[in-house]
């Protein structure tokens, strides 16, 4: 059969460093091997049964049946609104400043192609969430590091960055509570990046996709509680990870109007609009009692104690996440990220995932997911504790 290249853009993506992953997992789960898989950021729970009801009624209803407004349904536009003044206290315009998104996801590859042309520098974080590095691809953009390092509380420091990359940067990307380090952001710190891109002419977009998951009893905080920060970008809010929804590919972004009515714009071109019944599902999501979000942040909760409290135990030196569903583990004895990553898979069957794979100042750390049960994850402190690495 004639094989017909691909294009030029579409060799130019990063490539999939966890897909390798995926496949050594599932070599050894073909053997017979009990995985536990920490490495992944799958949501494990189920969706809230009142959401998943609202689904299906919505899918009976014929109006579901046709295509959506291209842009979205105005209730769900209007929910977020509703969501961002009751959590966050921020007032938001559902007519210009939300665009309702295929997933968080989407939103964040299409961002750097709706702002950027070929060759415009965009500041990503390091480690960072890889995906952000695929809109870098496909818009032909440059990409700039900021470092997230220990001593920083993963934070990046703008007094490091030269003069001359920010006066090229035209995009920024950022993430808190963070993939993959667990960290949360401050007041303090949002503060400073809106002086930034204001002095700048940079565009913030902020990933807030663990926005629901805090804690020690604090709410992690919204960029847009910042004064003039709808001035300098948006937020993107995924309801995969508050609600249990990976799997539904529903969220949406607030935040400046021209930023919102580029997205919507490109959007227009790629989709016709989610299905009315997913997006009834997701109003109902945002507008009702929202007890299941406070008992899912619970649940992680319990599960990062567990985790933290018997790796601790066992001697090693690690630092208990304030946020997201990950914790941020320093590899122990000198080892490589990948080296220790393999030891765990290789010798107790434990699936983490290696720093590296989140760019280069991801080295020296491994990210271990919550997303296993309690019991599962005190079997995973039990099987660490057989390695000679962690002999007493």
């Amino acid at each position: 059969m004639k094989q017909f290249p691909p294009s030029n853009l579409l060799n130019s993506l990063p490539k999939q460093f966890f897909a390798s992953l995926v496949k050594k997992v599932d070599q050894y789960l073909e053997q017979g091997y009990d995985v536990i898989n920490l490495g992944q950021g799958n949501p494990d729970q189920p969706t809230p049964g009142h959401i998943v009801a609202k689904l299906q009624e919505a899918a009976a209803n014929p109006v579901n049946h046709k295509y959506s407004p291209f842009q979205g349904h105005k209730y769900l536009k209007q929910a977020a609104a509703e969501f961002y003044l009751r959590e966050y206290g921020v007032t938001i315009d559902p007519k210009k400043e939300v665009a309702i998104l295929f997933g968080g996801k989407a939103g964040l590859v299409e961002i750097p192609q709706c702002l950027l042309n070929p060759g415009d520098t965009i500041l990503v974080p390091d480690p960072g969430y890889p995906d952000y590095w695929s809109g870098v691809a496909l818009a032909q953009a440059e990409m700039a590091i900021m470092p997230l390092r220990e001593k920083n509380h993963f934070l990046p420091d703008y007094q490091e960055m030269s003069p001359e990359i920010l006066s090229k940067a035209k995009l920024m990307f950022l993430n808190y509570p963070n993939n993959p380090t667990g960290a949360t952001a401050t007041t303090e710190f949002f503060e400073d990046t809106v002086k930034l891109a204001s002095k700048n002419d940079i565009c913030v977009v902020h990933d807030f996709a663990y926005g629901a998951i805090g804690f020690d009893g604090k709410k992690p905080i919204s960029f847009l509680q910042v004064e003039g920060a709808k001035d300098v970008g948006i937020e993107i809010y995924t309801l995969s990870k508050s609600y249990n929804m990976a799997g539904w590919r529903v969220g949406f972004a607030v935040g400046n109007e021209s930023v919102i009515s580029a997205i919507e714009l490109l959007q227009d071109h790629l989709y016709v609009s989610l299905f009315g019944a997913v997006q009834e599902a997701a109003a109902e999501a945002l507008t009702a009692s929202q007890e299941c979000v406070k008992e899912l942040n619970q649940l992680y909760e319990r599960r990062r104690n567990v985790l933290i409290d018997g790796l601790r135990s066992l001697g090693w030196d690690v630092t208990a996440p304030k946020g997201s569903f990950f914790a941020w583990l320093k590899v122990p004895n000198g080892l490589t990220s990948e080296e220790f990553a393999n030891i765990l898979l290789e010798q107790v069957h434990i699936m983490v995932a290696p720093g590296i794979g989140f760019g280069q100042y991801g080295e020296g750390f491994v990210r271990v997911g919550l997303l296993s049960s309690e019991e599962r994850l005190r079997e995973a402190v039990r099987r660490i504790s057989c390695l000679e690495i962690f002999e007493k």
